[in-house]
């Protein structure tokens, strides 16, 4: 018992110290959340696709900057005919299509630059028959910032097909917001 306090606080002095070791820990969080709602997104038996930057989740998954941009892009006359997003494909699979998403694995990096970078990979193309890329990785690198005490999303970088990218969706956001 004298070792697990000893152990315990180890832990707690080592993350006072060391505030970014609760960041490595936390990065993963809003990004599981966002990778949850593609997934039922994608799923075969989807009845109501999920808004991954409607208000309440840009507010408590998003940094600040991230939303402002959003917010600023959905204004764009440009903006996709529904009137839901600025976007006319889903920016995680990185396309119009996909089929369920299979093979999914998250893995946090190390905090450098107050941020963790957290890298999402999984099979978007396995149900398109004929397809050339139907068994290929998508990867997706979400950059996790902490902001008033909590981890957010600050930036979500596509590697586009045939090794292009990565694309940063904060850039592509003040083009749109630009008309461009």
């Amino acid at each position: 018992m004298k070792k697990i306090a000893v152990l315990v606080a180890g832990l707690v002095a080592a993350v006072s110290v060391e505030p970014r070791l609760s960041l490595a820990a936390d990065a993963a969080e809003p990004v599981k959340e966002i990778m949850e709602d593609t997934q039922k997104n994608w799923a075969s038996d989807v009845n109501d696709w999920i808004d991954i930057f409607e208000e309440s989740m840009l507010a408590r998954l998003y940094s600040k900057d991230f939303g402002d941009k959003y917010k600023a892009a959905a204004q764009n006359p440009a903006a996709d005919e529904d009137g839901i997003s600025p976007f006319d494909y889903d920016v995680i699979v990185n396309g119009q299509d996909a089929c369920p998403l299979q093979d999914l694995s998250i893995e946090s990096g190390q905090p450098a630059n107050n941020a963790t970078e957290v890298t999402v990979k999984f099979k978007a193309a396995t149900c398109m028959e004929g397809a050339p890329n139907k068994d290929d990785f998508t990867t997706v690198r979400f950059e996790v910032i902490e902001e008033n005490g909590k981890s957010v999303i600050d930036d979500i970088m596509v590697h586009g097909e045939g090794g292009l990218g990565p694309t940063s969706l904060k850039e592509i956001m003040v083009l749109i917001a630009r008309g461009q």
